[in-house]
């Protein structure tokens, strides 16, 4: 691994160069159910086409899309909507309202299950959150795309300035509690299951969740993550935590209050220095 921080470039290892992972990289492919069959993170005509980057030695996935790896977010969440046994399919890009007919949003998933007739008798929704990057990592993405076997001797101090790290608190306070709050209260009024996968690591940056049985769950969080199997990453179902919705989104978007006097003394050295100027 070295210092890559490049985990997968268009879905294969970066440190892969099978006759396989080198046609994905040179059509610019993406092997995880894209819309397209071509990777369009970013722009469509240079994608950005890293999946994961390397943060203290494990992939963190970085792209939405990458979670679509088999369908198995699907099929996990299917289970949690309807149990076994039930006719469903997936809607991906599902535009919701609020009753005024403005948009709340695009839901990631939406699982439909339906009758003989194809009539639709129930549905539950997914939403997926990646990991925002604090850094550059579209300059070490070409860097590397102009030689990827090369990619071992370019020397740290070259990455040092683009080196991209995880951003986590962004994602969880810019992306993932707007898009509960806005879309999960119009489907937890409708009294509609919701599901939400996220990465494990990303999932313990969170606050504690109050966990409940799954029969009493109205969110199950999807915990999932990459593990190396046969030079491939693998999408692997770790953990599910069950919670209600209230429960969770107040734990989330409450911060945890500290001490007056802290914020008094920071105030008191900004006047202070305003003062002596």
């Amino acid at each position: 691994m070295s210092n890559n921080p490049l985990a997968e470039v268009f879905g294969f290892p970066s440190n892969s160069f099978s006759q396989e992972a080198n046609r994905y990289r040179r059509d610019r492919l993406c092997p995880y159910n894209n819309k397209v069959a071509n990777c369009t993170k970013d722009k469509a005509n240079n994608p950005l086409g890293v999946c994961s980057i390397y943060h203290k030695k494990a992939p963190v996935i970085t792209c939405p899309v990458r979670f679509r790896q088999d369908w198995l977010i699907a099929e996990n969440a299917a289970d949690f909507f309807f149990g076994k046994n039930q006719q469903w399919t997936i809607l991906t890009e599902v535009r919701l309202k609020d009753a005024n007919n403005q948009s709340a949003g695009n839901i990631d998933l939406v699982l439909v299950a339906y009758d003989r007739r194809g009539k639709i008798i129930d549905f539950g929704a997914v939403e997926v959150q990646s990991v925002y990057i604090s850094g550059n990592i579209r300059q070490p993405f070409e860097v590397y795309m102009n030689q990827p076997e090369n990619w071992e001797n370019i020397k740290e101090s070259q990455l040092t300035p683009y080196y991209p790290t995880p951003d986590y608190l962004s994602s969880s306070r810019k992306r993932l509690i707007p898009q509960l709050l806005y879309k999960g209260t119009i489907l937890h009024e409708w009294g509609k299951k919701q599901v939400i996968a996220v990465q494990k690591a990303f999932f313990e940056t969170l606050p504690s969740l109050v966990r409940v049985s799954r029969d009493r769950a109205d969110l199950a969080w999807n915990l999932y993550d990459l593990q190396k199997q046969n030079d491939r990453f693998q999408l692997v179902l770790t953990d599910v935590v069950y919670t209600e919705y209230w429960a969770a989104i107040n734990r989330i978007s409450t911060p945890e209050i500290g001490h007056s006097e802290n914020f008094i003394e920071s105030l008191q050295k900004k006047l202070d220095s305003h003062l002596q100027n």
